[in-house]
Order: C-alpha cells, then structure tokens, then sequence
C-alpha cells in the first residue's frame, strides 16, 4: 500500500491514521499536502464529534520523510504548517494516540492535537537541530505553551529523545498508559467527549487558544442551542443529556 492518510468514522469519532509503515509512518510531501483537506471534509460532517489521530501499527510517527527535503525543504515547511495548523484549528476535540516513536513532524502534529495519550514505551523527540532546519513560529509557540520554555529548548536545542514518563512530567502529553492499554482507554474517553457539550468543548478550545472576540458569538449561540437547558434538565432528571448543537449552523 502506498504512504497515505487513511481514515474511518464510528460512533461519532474520526480516526485518521498515518500509513507509511516502511518508514516508520514518516509523512510524505503528499500526506502533508492531503491532511489540511482531509480534516475540512471530516469538520463539516455532522456526525463526527471528535477526532483521533494516530500511526499504523507501533509508530505514531518518526517525523517528515527526509527525502522530501532534497528536493525543497522549504517547501515542505510550508506544507507540514499548514497541515499543523488545520490541524489545530479543527473545530473539534482532537487526540493523538501514541505507540512507539513520535519525532519530529509527528511531535508537530501530536502537539497540534488538544490532548496527546501515549503508551508507556513511547518516545519523542524535537529533532531539526540535527538537520540544520529552523523549526516554524507556530510549532515552536505550541511547543513552548505545553511544555514551557525551559523543556522545549531542551528538544529544540539537543534534538534528543525523551521517554513517555519525562513528556507526562513537562506536559507534553496528558496521559501515559501501559503498553497494550491504549486502544482501550482511547475508545473510553472518546465515549465522554462525544457525550458532552460540543457547543462547550468549541468555545473552550477558541478561548484556549487565545481568542478574545468571540464572547459575543458565543453567547449567541449558547442562547439558541438549548444545550444548557437541556443539559439542566437531564441533570435533574439524572439522565444522560442529549445536546443538540453541532455547529453554528445548528445553533
């Protein structure tokens, strides 16, 4: 099979897997270039409420295919942003899954996920210091509000792998689980996402990331979805909730 993205939706979560098993599901120039188009298409679907991205196999992913750097590093730059940036600005609860090696392009598109679960034996790495490549703005921003300064010139600086219980300690990730444990706990907390408010779970991820003029817009459509009545409701009644926004178009 050809390096691709593949992808599948089931019980209102969408899983997107990176697919280049040869090469330790290292991104192509062509993964790049899909991943921002692949993520609108799953964005506007109304029947998906969150979404997971993870590797084939033991790998999340070992970074960009350094062979497409031979032919235009910058221009594989530009592309591995834009997918980092659609990426975290998917509408959505986004998670990254993590086995094995997340490196790299990988560590970029893990850290661009709102929340990253990992098994124990998972490494990761911040590696252009090895190839003399300057790492984006808006990678280096990210990194920095999840891990602070300090740790992310530590990854910037040396380039060295860190294991799962040193990225669980600096924030890199959220959670760490034992090894063949976290398929399962993917699929729990992903049955708690989308069963909570995704009306609360949108605004929160705007105002996360810095948004400070959407108060107004979201109030409106606070006051047209009925979540908050519903969610009431449900509580009083102790039942699970049944809330109905699912984008602006619904509210």
């Amino acid at each position: 099979m050809e390096p691709q993205l593949l992808h599948r939706v089931a019980d209102s979560v969408a899983t997107v897997v990176v697919h280049h098993p040869a090469k330790r599901n290292a991104m192509t120039t062509a993964m790049w270039r899909a991943l921002p188009g692949l993520l609108d298409g799953l964005a506007a679907d109304p029947g998906v409420r969150a979404l997971v991205l993870t590797g084939e196999g033991a790998t999340f992913c070992a970074g960009a295919d350094i062979s497409t750097l031979r032919e235009s590093a910058e221009e594989a730059q530009g592309l591995a942003v834009r997918a980092e940036e659609a990426l975290a600005a998917f509408p959505k609860p986004t998670l990254a899954a993590i086995r094995g090696h997340c490196v790299g392009g990988g560590a970029q598109l893990a850290a661009a996920c709102d929340l990253r679960f990992a098994e124990e034996t998972a490494l990761f790495g911040v590696t252009p210091a090895k190839l003399g490549v300057v790492y984006p703005a808006s990678a280096t921003r990210r990194l920095v509000a999840l891990t602070g300064p300090a740790t992310a010139k530590y990854l910037l600086f040396g380039g060295e792998l860190i294991d799962a219980a040193r990225a669980l300690r600096t924030g890199l990730v959220d959670e760490v689980l034992p090894e063949g444990g976290l398929g399962k706990r993917v699929a729990e907390f992903t049955r708690v996402l989308v069963s909570r408010s995704l009306l609360t779970q949108a605004a929160a991820k705007e105002f996360a990331a810095g948004r400070t003029d959407r108060d107004a817009h979201w109030a409106a459509q606070a006051r047209g979805s009925g979540d908050t009545a519903e969610g009431v409701a449900a509580f009083l009644e102790r039942r699970q909730p049944r809330f109905g926004w699912n984008g602006p178009s619904s509210g």
